[in-house]
């Protein structure tokens, strides 16, 4: 379906995920544990309070894709210095942040730029927490080469020593909104 028109597009809408509206198992993605979760997990993780999951949809029913998200702590210490001096990193031990535990596109949507909506769907939402539960960035586990690559190329930064795990500082998502609003773009709500 890469041949969606920036129309169709802006008729996505997130949603939380419910599991009495959306088709959870119709959502097929590349990686059979993202669909496992969203099928058997999500709503488990919900009821648990462990994970908030929210789902991009066209029609309240078909899920494109979802993410989730939790709170999570970083170890101060393995913050790259000069970053640490840069963002006047306050002297804690842990420093408050949130997971980006999950992000998944139906692969009936590969080529739609959904991953890129999730993506800032999934910043935005994390960004409009951090005003009310202190958040200092948004950390993600990268699946994989391909994953690790994506969040780079969206500003990403590695932890020294954990290859796979990056973070996003707030203050960077601030920015990043106040230009994109100002450009009248990633209105993805």
């Amino acid at each position: 379906m890469a041949d969606r028109t920036a129309e169709e597009k802006l008729r996505f809408r997130f949603e939380p995920l419910d599991r009495k509206k959306h088709d959870r198992a119709a959502f097929s993605c590349e990686h059979e544990r993202l669909n496992t979760y969203l099928r058997d997990q999500a709503n488990q993780e919900i009821k648990k309070r462990v994970a908030a999951v929210y789902v991009l949809t066209p029609d309240g029913r078909t899920v494109a894709g979802y993410y989730t998200l939790s709170q999570f702590s970083i170890d101060a210490g393995e913050l790259p210095a000069q970053l640490a001096a840069k963002l006047h990193v306050p002297k804690y031990e842990k420093l408050p942040a949130t997971l980006l535990g999950r992000l998944a596109r139906s692969k009936e949507f590969e080529g739609a730029g959904i991953g890129e909506l999730l993506l800032m769907g999934a910043l935005k939402r994390a960004l409009e927490h951090s005003r009310n539960i202190a958040s200092f960035a948004v950390v993600v586990d990268a699946k994989d080469e391909r994953a690790r690559q994506f969040y780079l190329a969206y500003g990403f930064i590695e932890f020294p020593g954990h290859p796979n795990r990056l973070f996003l500082p707030m203050q960077t998502l601030e920015q990043l909104f106040r230009d994109a609003f100002e450009n009248h773009s990633y209105g993805t709500e």
